[in-house]
């Protein structure tokens, strides 16, 4: 006798003993009745013993046939469940959905993005964690985000990607992106440019003191300053967008914020000025390749895209 049953003869087995011949289940299966016999006769051997008992009145099982169709119930009835199981995660009323996302990204996108997906799977499990990019990409990489929101610092001659436009694919990760989040020069409602209408040039700015990011917020500010001709004087460092705000409102430096963050924390006592050579961010939504077949994670995606495209109309016109 084999250890090795073949489940679908078994599901083949429990037809025929179900409706009480080959014919009865070859009709039902869909097969002819030379192939069904084929495979119980298949069965028999590998198990060693004679599971059926055959007459012109059909098929009578025996006491190990009997015991058989006992196991072959419990696994048709477990391939119904997990049938049943998936299902309904393909129409997410089960599921858990982990999210990572940037500090301002959470704050404007995120949570309205949630309420749709919300409204339309409201038995999903949405779980979100806040993360710098490079922490969510690792979120991501590793299994333990679906999905992160993320940046990545670009010029105005060379981006990396309208917003809305195609997804990106780097090895087993796809980005797709969002919007363009514009940045913005910070200075106190008393500065000399306060109440310049077209935007300032960046040199404008090279004699100030200024405050600094993320590390990677203050790689781009050296990047973009030093492409403007000058290296800031940094005095402050702070990944908080309202301490930044309050340092330049209280005169004490100036710096560059990005849309999203003067969104979610807008100040007082600072003027928000456009920049000529328009630095920016592009924001995306990173995945790996094969769960942007989850319907989850493309539901997820979705009401990102539909929240990030209102908020970028108004991202356009901050100031």
């Amino acid at each position: 006798m084999t250890a090795d049953l073949d489940p679908r003869r078994l599901l083949i087995f429990r037809e025929v003993a179900r409706l009480g011949s080959l014919s009865a289940a070859a009709t039902t299966l869909g097969w002819t009745q030379p192939a069904v016999g084929q495979h119980m006769q298949r069965l028999e051997r590998d198990v060693g013993i004679p599971l059926m008992l055959r007459s012109v009145r059909g098929i009578t099982l025996t006491e190990a046939g009997t015991a058989l169709l006992a196991h072959a119930d419990a696994l048709a009835s477990r391939l119904t469940a997990a049938e049943t199981e998936l299902r309904a995660f393909a129409s997410m009323e089960l599921g858990t959905l982990s999210l990572a996302a940037f500090p301002s990204a959470a704050a404007v996108l995120v949570p309205p993005a949630l309420a749709k997906l919300e409204s339309r799977a409201p038995a999903l499990e949405v779980r979100l964690t806040e993360a710098e990019p490079p922490e969510a990409r690792a979120l991501v990489t590793a299994g333990d985000a679906d999905l992160a929101l993320i940046f990545e610092h670009v010029v105005s001659e060379d981006r990396a990607g309208e917003a809305g436009g195609a997804a990106g694919r780097d090895g087993d990760l796809v980005t797709v992106p969002l919007l363009e989040d514009p940045l913005r020069a910070v200075v106190p409602v008393g500065h000399r440019l306060a109440g310049r209408a077209r935007p300032i040039a960046l040199g404008d700015l090279a004699d100030e003191r200024w405050v600094a990011g993320c590390p990677r917020c203050e790689e781009n500010l050296l990047v973009t300053t030093r492409a403007a001709g000058f290296v800031p004087d940094v005095r402050h460092r702070t990944d908080d967008y309202v301490v930044a705000q309050r340092l330049v409102a209280e005169g004490l430096a100036v710096t560059l914020l990005p849309g999203l963050a003067l969104h979610a924390a807008p100040g007082t006592g600072v003027a928000v000025l456009p920049v000529r050579t328009s630095p920016e961010r592009q924001v995306g939504v990173l995945v790996r390749a094969e769960l942007m077949q989850s319907a989850a994670v493309v539901a997820a995606i979705e009401a990102l895209r539909v929240v990030a495209e209102q908020t970028a109309k108004r991202l356009v016109s901050l100031s």
